[in-house]
């Protein structure tokens, strides 16, 4: 769907990069994406290929990434929403796990992992969620011990994404659990480092070609100069950063929902039933209307957010406020659009029915809408 919106030139200058993930995403994903949907992992050679292209930590300056800025990250996630490209974890390695690194890492540290990260030679992780916790991270029990010039870490993570690829993992951990949320730190975790371990691939109800785990630390030796930023700072950090997440997700599913809206318009039109084209009827049209407005208006706002966060300007309550309504919106007009399909909406030739599944998360992962309602009623 093309929108007029003036603010839609936020990425006009990135047109070439636009062409060139079109031309990776239909040469090295879209051929590939059932199998890998099968299998249940994104082999890490496509890893490999997308650094090649410069698509990993695009927002980061070189030799870190490829020198753009969020522009060029929306670019990447708005491409891959609009064919429903759910397997490979690009915009949590980019778009998460890199800029902690970024942020808060020590020159050392950047230049260990960042570059190889930009590569695709390093798949990165960030490792919150336990049993039980769900999304109050004030309540991890992972812990991290500081034994001398070392941190002794024992817990473990479920739902990581990225988890069984992942060759560092940020981790989520209490260095002083007395003290609540101010006793979190972010500690980075090699994957060959002994004790830790990767369980279960987790067989979820859709974002199948995603590799998702558990993660477990038993007595983990990692140096202390492998923490992330200031011992028991870990909170603040976590919550600084969760606005660009959120903001990811929006993006995504208002890309989601425009292409779906085209190609449900698509569909309907070339559809006959009793004589005529699905689109024909005023029951189709007025509810493609409705979308088409709804879809408009949610573009203009996560546009504006974009330009925001482009500005450094973006504050919490405003990306809570995008993910959740473009989560939302999302499900409840993929849902629409794959009942306008008819009995064809469930199979899975056509793409809308894996993609109203796959949307389901978008209300759960990266803050539930119950969260994103909280952070939003502190503002009234």
């Amino acid at each position: 769907m093309k929108c007029n919106h003036k603010l839609r030139a936020i990425l006009t200058h990135q047109q070439h990069a636009i062409t060139q993930v079109q031309r990776f995403i239909e040469r090295e994903i879209s051929p590939f994406h059932a199998q890998w949907e099968k299998d249940g992992i994104v082999p890490k050679s496509v890893w490999a290929k997308a650094g090649q292209e410069g698509l990993l930590n695009c927002m980061l300056p070189e030799p870190y990434g490829g020198g753009g800025d969020f522009g060029h990250s929306a670019v990447l996630v708005e491409e891959m929403g609009k064919v429903n490209a759910t397997g490979p974890g690009f915009n949590l390695h980019s778009e998460i796990v890199a800029p902690y690194i970024f942020r808060y890492g020590t020159p050392e540290q950047k230049d260990r992992w960042l570059p190889a990260m930009a590569s695709g030679n390093i798949i990165g992780a960030i490792a919150m969620t336990e049993p039980g916790t769900g999304s109050d991270l004030k309540a991890v029990r992972t812990t991290a011990q500081r034994e001398g010039d070392h941190y002794i870490i024992n817990g473990q993570k479920t739902f990581i994404t990225n988890g069984l690829n992942a060759d560092l993992v940020i981790v989520v951990c209490k260095t002083d659990p007395d003290l609540g949320a101010k006793g979190i730190s972010l500690i980075c975790v090699d994957a060959n480092t002994p004790g830790f371990s990767k369980g279960r691939k987790l067989e979820k109800i859709g974002l199948h070609a995603q590799d998702t785990s558990e993660l477990f630390f038993d007595n983990v030796k990692v140096p202390v100069s492998n923490r992330l930023g200031e011992e028991n700072a870990g909170f603040s950090y976590l919550m600084h950063e969760l606005a660009q997440e959120r903001l990811v997700i929006a993006v995504r599913a208002a890309a989601s929902i425009e292409s779906f809206l085209e190609k449900t318009i698509a569909y309907t039109r070339d559809r006959k039933t009793f004589g005529q084209s699905v689109f024909d009827y005023q029951n189709t049209r007025f509810k493609l209307a409705e979308a088409k407005a709804q879809s408009t208006m949610l573009r203009v706002f996560v546009d504006q957010c974009i330009a925001l966060h482009l500005d450094k300007a973006l504050s919490p309550a405003q990306a809570a406020m995008a993910k959740l309504n473009a989560t939302d919106m999302q499900g409840r007009l993929l849902d629409m659009f794959l009942q306008m399909h008819g009995g064809y909406g469930y199979m899975s030739e056509y793409g809308i029915g894996q993609a109203w599944i796959d949307a389901r998360i978008g209300r759960i992962y990266g803050g539930s809408d119950e969260i994103m309602k909280e952070i939003i009623a502190r503002t009234l």
